[in-house]
C-alpha cells in the first residue's frame, strides 16, 4: 500500500568550524533535511511505495532536494516548486559549550496550501504520515496540515504522527505547539515520541508519569523512544519496553525518522483490515525491526548517507 508523507523539505547548512558561532563560521556543509523528507527517504530505501508532499523553491536547493528524493525512489510529483519563495534553510553550529547556534530562514516550505493538498488523490494512499517540525508554525502549511488531518480522520486511512519538537523553533510559543500536537495525538492510529517529547506534551517530569497520561488520554498505538534503554510500546492495555540494538553510534541524526519509516514500511505490506487489527505480538515484531533500522542509521554520518545502507534485509 502507498504512503504519503507531508511537511517540510529543507536544507540544513551545518557549520564545520568547530566551536564557531554562525557569525564567525566560514565553512558550511549542505545536507538535505526535514523530518518528513527523512521518513520518506527511509521508507523508499526499505523498498516502500511513498510520495512526499512538500514545497521547495524554484532554485538550486529545491532542485537538489527533489533529485535526492528521486534517487531514493520517492515519488516527487507533490514536491512543488514555488518561484516566489526560496527553499527553506536551517543554519546550525555546535558551540564549545555544547549549545547550538541556530538560525532558521523560512521560505517555501511554509507555503504548501490546502488547495494544493486537495489536488492529491487521497484514495491512492492507505497511510498518511504527519511528521513536520514546521507544520505547527504560523502560515499556509499550518492550515493545510490540519486540513488534511480533518479530511482523512474517521476514514480507513491509517494516520501516523510524530511531532518532531524543535526547541529553537517553538521556545517562545510552546503552549501552541502542545495544543496543536494533542489534536493529532487524539486522531492518529500510531504516534512516536521521544521521552523528552512525552514529558513536554503531558507537562510531567518523569517518563513514567508521561507514559501513564498518554495511555489514559489516547487510544492510539504508540512508541516512546528511550535511546539506549529501548522503546516503550503501548498497544491497548499492553505495555512493554523493547530493547535497543547495541551499537557504537557515529551519528544519531535521522534515527527517529528511520524508526518511523520502518514502522510505516512494515504496515504498508499489509492490507487495510490487517493493518488496523494487528495484535500486540505483531506490533512488538514491528518495533523490534524498527529499532534495527534506527540503529543502522546511527552507524553512518548523516541521515541521507545512512539511509543508503537501509534494506528490508535487516529485518531477517
Amino acid at each position: 500500500m502507498k504512503i504519503l508523507c507531508i511537511g517540510e523539505a529543507l536544507i540544513d547548512l551545518i557549520c564545520t568550524d568547530k566551536g564557531k558561532s554562525l557569525k564567525d563560521g566560514l565553512n558550511f556543509l549542505k545536507k538535505p533535511g526535514g523530518a518528513p523528507t527523512n521518513v520518506a527517504a527511509a521508507i523508499a530505501a526499505l523498498g516502500g511505495d511513498v510520495a512526499l508532499a512538500a514545497k521547495v523553491g524554484k532554485d538550486p536547493f529545491g532542485k537538489h532536494l527533489i533529485e535526492v528524493m528521486q534517487s531514493f525512489g520517492v515519488e516527487t510529483k507533490w514536491m512543488l516548486q514555488d518561484e516566489n519563495y526560496f527553499t527553506t534553510l536551517a543554519f546550525v553550529s555546535l558551540m564549545e559549550n555544547g549549545e547550538r547556534d541556530f538560525y532558521f530562514n523560512r521560505g517555501a516550505d511554509g507555503q504548501l496550501s490546502m488547495d494544493e493538498i486537495n489536488e492529491i488523490d487521497k484514495e491512492h494512499f492507505s497511510i498518511i504520515h504527519f511528521g513536520s517540525a514546521t507544520g505547527f508554525l504560523p502560515g499556509t502549511l499550518q492550515s493545510a496540515y490540519l486540513g488534511l488531518l480533518n479530511k482523512v480522520a474517521g476514514s480507513k486511512t491509517f494516520i501516523s504522527f510524530d511531532p518532531n519538537y524543535r526547541h529553537l523553533l517553538f521556545q517562545h510559543n510552546l503552549s501552541s505547539f502542545i495544543e496543536q500536537s494533542w489534536v493529532f495525538l487524539n486522531q492518529c492510529h500510531f504516534f512516536k515520541l521521544s521521552d523528552e517529547e512525552a514529558m513536554l506534551l503531558t507537562k510531567t517530569t518523569t517518563f513514567e508519569d508521561a507514559a501513564f497520561q498518554l495511555q489514559e488520554r489516547t487510544k492510539s498505538v504508540f512508541a516512546i523512544t528511550l535511546g539506549k534503554d529501548g522503546t516503550y510500546l503501548r498497544h491497548g492495555s499492553h505495555t512493554m519496553i523493547i530493547p535497543s540494538i547495541p551499537i557504537a553510534p557515529v551519528d544519531t541524526t535521522g534515527a527517529g525518522d528511520a524508526f518511523v519509516g520502518a514502522v510505516l514500511f512494515q504496515l504498508s505490506r499489509l492490507d487495510e483490515d490487517s493493518m488496523h487489527g494487528l495484535s500486540v505480538d505483531e506490533w512488538q515484531k514491528i518495533v523490534v525491526n524498527s529499532n534495527k533500522a534506527g540503529a543502522r542509521t546511527c552507524e553512518y554520518l548523516g541521515a541521507m548517507e545512512a539511509f543508503k545502507h537501509l534494506s528490508n534485509q535487516i529485518f531477517q
